[in-house]
């Protein structure tokens, strides 16, 4: 996913949601009946979150059924909120582990960082987390953010890159998370790396179907969407080209906070880790948002494949 952990504003109530969901919460947000700890206990325990769109969810339930197939007890926390929330929430312990976009990961600790690779930015984040926190190996699977526009925007004003936005943005609005306004890898950065700032900027939900229904009306004339998103091939719409990276690497990547979890917890996230591709997660995203299935079931499904499940 990818630039930025998607998310939405940080808001009391969302603050609310994360100390009373101690019982967990499903993919699609709702209390799991009778809480969500299973497993038999024998590798610890821990608490998985997510944050609030449904690749991230989908990636927790990965984690959280992998780890529980390993004898490891975990409480489930998914469907949370923004970064600005949840990182905070692994700093002090309430949350184990997290799946993470390493990319906009290091943006957030480091809002002016030049990595750009997969290698540059495992190496800076190695340096330039928190004490306590730790980054396990990144998954080959990414989701970036990106500018997207309508086929008939691209087609009007001939745009290809994010570059071609530069003599045309003032006429445009674009969409997104409302931390998009405010994020290098958002506004702040089309502005500062391309020259590119837009007519005006209105707030959506995070790359969901508020900004794709938003996009397919005209609403918006772009749209902060992930490069994974089903909706971007079936609606014929334009992924511009970030020929500067401002999107940098977005590689799936847990982060665990170092005093909740042992080596099983660890080595069973490496080995997600090692099996998930971007592929992957084309496919699951269009299982949930097209054939409606649960984010649960469709975890479920990925591990058996994957020779990871129960």
């Amino acid at each position: 996913m990818k630039s930025m952990i998607r998310a939405a504003a940080v808001t009391a109530s969302a603050l609310l949601a994360l100390t009373a969901c101690g019982g967990g919460t499903s993919g699609s947000g709702s209390p799991l009946s009778g809480g969500s700890s299973s497993g038999a206990g024998k590798g610890g325990s821990v608490t998985v979150g997510s944050a609030n769109f449904p690749e991230n969810v989908l990636v927790g339930e990965i984690y959280a059924q992998a780890l529980q197939a390993k004898g490891v007890t975990v409480q489930k926390k998914l469907n949370i909120g923004a970064r600005e929330i949840i990182f905070k929430s692994v700093q002090s312990g309430e949350l184990s582990v997290l799946p993470e976009y390493n990319g906009a990961l290091l943006a957030y600790v480091d809002k002016a960082t030049k990595a750009t690779t997969t290698d540059e930015v495992g190496s800076e984040l190695k340096k330039k987390l928190p004490s306590g926190l730790e980054l396990l190996n990144p998954a080959a699977a990414e989701d970036k953010d990106s500018v997207t526009v309508a086929k008939a925007t691209a087609d009007r004003y001939h745009l290809q890159k994010i570059d071609d936005l530069k003599p045309v943005a003032k006429q445009l609005v674009i969409g997104g998370p409302p931390e998009f306004k405010t994020r290098r890898q958002g506004l702040v950065g089309l502005k500062d790396l391309y020259g590119v700032e837009f007519k005006a900027f209105k707030s959506l939900d995070v790359a969901g179907p508020v900004s794709v229904s938003a996009l397919k009306k005209g609403d918006v004339q772009a749209a902060d969407l992930f490069t994974t998103d089903p909706a971007v091939g079936k609606n014929g719409f334009v992924t511009l080209q970030d020929t500067k990276n401002l999107f940098s690497a977005q590689n799936v990547t847990p982060l665990v906070n170092t005093s909740k979890v042992n080596d099983t917890v660890k080595s069973t996230l490496n080995a997600v880790s090692a099996k998930l591709t971007t592929q992957d997660l084309l496919e699951m995203n269009t299982k949930m948002s097209v054939d409606k299935e649960d984010a649960d079931a469709v975890a479920k499904a990925w591990l058996q494949k994957a020779g990871l499940g129960g």
